[in-house]
């Protein structure tokens, strides 16, 4: 199950976040609690939980395992899940980014694979190498900025070294993350082109189901494993209106 936070303060005023650390808005607080009474009603319990570093996924899990009656369950805290980092964009108006750098290349920084923001200088306090939380992470692996392709590239290692031995042994695996981190994980699992997760959008709150089954027997080793089911789950017009709400954030 993947889950992304609610709305947080910074979604609610349009600012591109990123790593930026942020709590949740009321309306988000309201999103995370609807989500664990979500996975309740539809009979589901986790062996194992997982979040990135960031508030608004911690408290956004801690809200949804106490709806869902789980408040013990073991967390797991990896940087891996964090958010895509926005560079010099962390901090400003998306629609005013692309009032003026123009719909293109906001669109470019926003949704290309491969195309990262400026980045921010090392001494910045939008480095992660400045937050202390980060001070047990190999200083060349934090990023100055990310496109997707390098979100990717940290998503899909923790994917195949920490869930799938899990959901090979029969667990059921909860991660509560971020848009463009559970858009990676999403891409790869789906294995969507650079073109189709451009226009993927994941709404905020609303829990999103796969299940699985082994590529064959003789495969186990390579710990992979295929969809064979993904939807998200709750009311289908309210899903939808979330999803549009994120596709319109930048007005591209």
């Amino acid at each position: 199950m993947l889950l992304r936070h609610g709305q947080s303060t910074w979604n609610e005023l349009n600012l591109f976040t990123g790593w930026h650390d942020v709590p949740l808005s009321p309306r988000g607080e309201n999103e995370a609690d609807a989500a664990g009474r979500t996975l309740r009603d539809a009979g589901l319990q986790f062996d194992s939980v997982y979040t990135s570093l960031l508030t608004r996924a911690i408290e956004t899990n801690r809200r949804a395992l106490a709806q869902l009656g789980q408040p013990a369950v073991g967390v797991v805290q990896d940087w891996r899940l964090n958010e895509r980092h926005y560079g010099a964009l962390q901090g400003l108006d998306k629609k005013q980014t692309t009032q003026q750098h123009g719909v293109e290349q906001t669109k470019l920084w926003r949704r290309s694979y491969d195309v990262p923001p400026p980045p921010v200088d090392r001494s910045s306090p939008e480095h992660p190498a400045n937050d202390a939380r980060y001070s047990h992470i190999d200083p060349a692996l934090l990023p100055a900025t990310e496109c997707l392709r390098d979100v990717v590239a940290r998503v899909v290692p923790f994917w195949q070294e920490v869930l799938v031995p899990q959901l090979q042994d029969g667990k059921h695996v909860l991660v509560v993350a971020h848009g463009n981190s559970l858009r990676a994980l999403a891409m790869h699992l789906e294995q969507l082109s650079e073109a189709a997760i451009a226009d993927l959008n994941i709404p905020t709150g609303i829990p999103r189901k796969y299940e699985f089954e082994p590529v064959s027997d003789d495969d186990r080793h390579r710990r992979e494993l295929r969809v064979a089911h993904v939807a998200y789950l709750g009311d289908a017009a309210a899903i939808a209106a979330a999803t549009h709400d994120v596709a319109g954030q930048a007005g591209t």
